[in-house]
């Protein structure tokens, strides 16, 4: 009879402490990781300029800056009423895009920058500059986007903003810049807020329990682009009543059940 209380009592115990919990099977991404097969769109990623980009440009010849200083911007001020801005320091040169995706380049003038690449716009630069320059001088052009940076909040082990300088970030590293998600974050709904090409903001849900992710178009992520890490129930819940009140009323709950049973029990 005792033996027969005890076990009831444990089993009684477990069930009413997994009450509120996260379900295992909400934890673990890529869950159907065996049914994946990549669909090879993320295997080569570039990273498209937009307006509102800033991007450093610079102009350079191994043969002497001298030879390609008409290129390099030297204001120290941000011209006002124009698209570009300009600053010196050193080698560093400023371009603000403006909302139609074009910057001024001196000697050049209006370039369309808008929907290229880096690359395509050190090509397309280079391109326009080697006729003002002695046949066969050589010079290089760089272009960063300097804006590039990504912000995680919500339920998360460390919120953050911070920079991205090799050219790419997918929403995994992003995830991994602020800690991870933690227990109480829903891997079925992680929000991805995106600027549009017009300006507009877009918002797309993503599931990281789903290894089909690693194919969704929104994996690698854009300049200024925002993860939300919406909370679990059970997380909503004890931001509505506060924590202390939540395990008061699960101790009541456990101690309703545990008397109900050996009620029962004894009869």
């Amino acid at each position: 009879m005792k033996v027969r209380l005890f076990r009831l009592c444990l089993l009684s115990l477990a069930a009413l402490s997994l009450q509120g919990c996260v379900s295992v099977k909400e934890v673990p991404y890529f869950q159907n990781a065996e049914e994946y097969v990549s669909n090879g769109q993320n295997d080569v990623y570039d990273l498209f300029i937009m307006p509102k980009d800033l991007l450093m440009i610079s102009v350079f010849s191994p043969y002497g800056n001298e030879a390609v200083s008409m290129f390099n911007l030297t204001d120290v001020s941000v011209l006002q009423g124009t698209r570009t801005s300009g600053s010196r320091s050193g080698d560093v040169h400023y371009y603000i895009v403006d909302n139609d995706g074009n910057i001024d380049f001196p000697v050049v003038g209006t370039v369309h920058v808008g929907g290229l690449s880096k690359e395509n716009v050190e090509q397309m630069l280079h391109d326009k500059i080697a006729p003002y320059l002695q046949k066969d001088l050589a010079f290089n052009v760089t272009c960063r986007i300097q804006n590039y940076n990504i912000t995680v909040l919500g339920e998360v082990r460390t919120p953050t903003m911070f920079s991205v300088d090799n050219g790419k970030v997918s929403i995994l590293e992003a995830l991994a810049r602020a800690g991870d998600l933690t227990i109480d974050g829903q891997r079925k709904n992680v929000k991805l807020i995106r600027q549009s090409e017009t300006g507009g903001q877009e918002v797309h849900t993503l599931d990281l329990t789903d290894a089909s992710i690693l194919n969704s178009p929104y994996y690698y992520l854009r300049q200024r682009d925002i993860i939300y890490v919406e909370p679990n129930k059970a997380r909503k819940e004890e931001s509505v009543v506060g924590t202390s009140t939540r395990i008061w009323f699960r101790g009541v709950a456990i101690s309703v059940s545990l008397g109900s049973l050996l009620t029962r029990v004894l009869r």
